[in-house]
């Protein structure tokens, strides 16, 4: 019988499997509504050293635990969160802020990465095998990891770098955004009878517990998912004590549009992976260049399709894909980024507005027409629904200017010349590139970025690699002979 959760109770952190209490309490804020939520605990330095110190003690006999076992535990993880998904994601959607139906998807993925993860076992490698000698590759844990989640998918996230932690021998302590602990809670209160205690635990806090972690010498290695300037925080900090990191940061991904495609058929796609939780991913397309001989009906045709299918509202309403902003600060962001169409005189295609008709955080969208290259909207990833369309002529042309930020996390080509979209994909500098797609991701395929979009791969073999050490063991057979 699987466990069962109360979403409106909060016991305390999950240390050492028992629910411990702080004297100081927090809570967040629902976006839709800006009223306060439940009260939950704020982690301070003796919590993590005391994680630490048991998930170091867990260590010595997880790390030995067999593959088989591992698995065993994840599925019976998965299991038990999935018999409690109705109330996780109604939750998800009163912390975060996303439509119940996207909501309904980020746990239906989490459910199947960590079913996959339960699958894929980092196995030696044989580099040599003669009459005299053997020599493996071997991945052996790298010990305490500490889970940096964010609040735009802090169940996906977060459980996509629990599950190749737990599988590869490492114990994890996973530190949940201030603006969304409750989901992240509660995950690790599921957790607490299936696994052993001090392999998987969970500390919330304030904005003091993440520079805490980077910089405890007992935590072996750290995986951060959040903003560039913070990830530049966390490299410096774990560099201090040498500890290994994988980053993944913002991106500002362009999607390049080919002048032969069927605009009913990719603009539906388009349009959606745009706006799709506020715009609030990380992957979404943020800059859409679109071929010159087709950008006028690709605009119009884009944001009729905007109007018509993209309704903004609060998470539980029927038929919403543009929930509130997550929080005041990115709201702020947001609205900052809307004042600028006036103040920089850019052609709106598409009138979006900041609603003030609201206590919630809503933004409309807003489809900018043909900006300079140079302007904050094309430059800068807003996170809010908000992107620009751009005129291009050329194949090199467009290509060096989707490879031309700092960022490079995710581009899509879209083209019915496959030929063509394939050849002008290879060239683009980015962790993750799509034809004729976008946003498309899998627990077994890798994903990060490069530039300063991350370091690091997650997920797939290769993230499961950076959970582990490389060793090479060699053994000579016939010296005793």
């Amino acid at each position: 019988m699987a466990s069962t959760i109360d979403i409106t109770s909060y016991k305390g952190n999950i240390i050492n499997g028992q629910f411990v209490t702080t004297p100081a309490t927090r809570h967040s804020i629902d976006p839709a509504t800006a009223e306060p939520l439940y009260e939950v605990p704020v982690a301070g330095r003796e919590d993590l050293d005391s994680a630490v110190q048991h998930a170091r003690n867990a260590f010595k006999s997880w790390s030995k635990t067999s593959f088989t076992e591992r698995a065993k535990l994840m599925l019976q993880y998965a299991d038990a969160i999935e018999a409690n998904r109705d109330e996780i994601e109604k939750l998800l959607t009163q912390e975060q802020g996303k439509p119940l139906g996207l909501s309904n998807a980020e746990v239906g993925m989490a459910l199947q990465w960590l079913r996959t993860f339960a699958t894929m076992e980092v196995k030696d490698e044989v580099l040599e095998d003669t009459e005299e000698r053997t020599i493996y590759s071997t991945f052996p844990p790298i010990g305490v990891c500490a889970a940096i989640v964010p609040w735009n998918w802090p169940i996906l996230l977060g459980l996509g770098k629990v599950g190749p932690a737990l599988m590869t021998g490492n114990v994890m302590i996973m530190k949940p955004s201030p603006y969304t602990p409750y989901c992240d809670l509660k995950l690790g209160e599921l957790a607490m009878s299936i696994f052993p205690p001090g392999v998987f635990q969970v500390l919330s806090g304030d904005d003091s517990l993440g520079p805490w972690i980077t910089a405890h010498p007992g935590v072996d290695m750290v995986s951060f998912t959040g903003s560039i300037a913070t990830g530049k925080r966390v490299a410096e900090s774990c560099a201090k004590t040498l500890k290994r990191y994988v980053l993944e940061l913002g991106g500002n991904d362009a999607a390049i549009v080919c002048d032969d495609v069927v605009l009913d058929k990719c603009i539906p796609k388009i349009a959606m992976l745009s706006f799709l939780n506020s715009g609030q991913i990380c992957m979404l397309c943020k800059r859409i260049y679109v071929h010159e001989n087709i950008y006028d009906r690709f605009r119009d045709a884009f944001v009729e399709f905007t109007k018509n299918n993209i309704k903004t509202g609060g998470g539980f309403e029927e038929g919403v894909t543009v929930g509130p902003v997550q929080n005041k600060m990115q709201f702020d962001i947001v609205k900052d980024m809307y004042d600028e169409i006036q103040k920089q005189g850019w052609k709106t295609a598409l009138d979006g507005k900041v609603r003030s008709d609201s206590k919630g955080y809503f933004v409309e969208p807003a489809v900018i027409d043909n900006p300079p290259d140079e302007s904050r909207i094309v430059v800068e990833e807003p996170f809010g629904p908000i992107v620009p369309l751009l005129k291009w002529s050329s194949e090199q042309e467009v290509i060096d200017r989707a490879n031309s930020l700092e960022t490079g996390l995710g581009t899509s080509v879209w083209s019915k010349d496959l030929g063509r979209a394939e050849r002008m994909a290879r060239q683009i500098s980015a962790g993750s590139v799509w034809v004729n797609s976008h946003f498309d991701v899998a627990p077994n395929v890798p994903f990060g970025g490069h530039k300063e979009s991350g370091i690091g791969m997650e997920w797939g073999i290769e993230g499961f690699k950076h959970y582990t050490n490389s060793r090479s063991l060699w053994v000579w057979k016939n010296i005793f002979e």
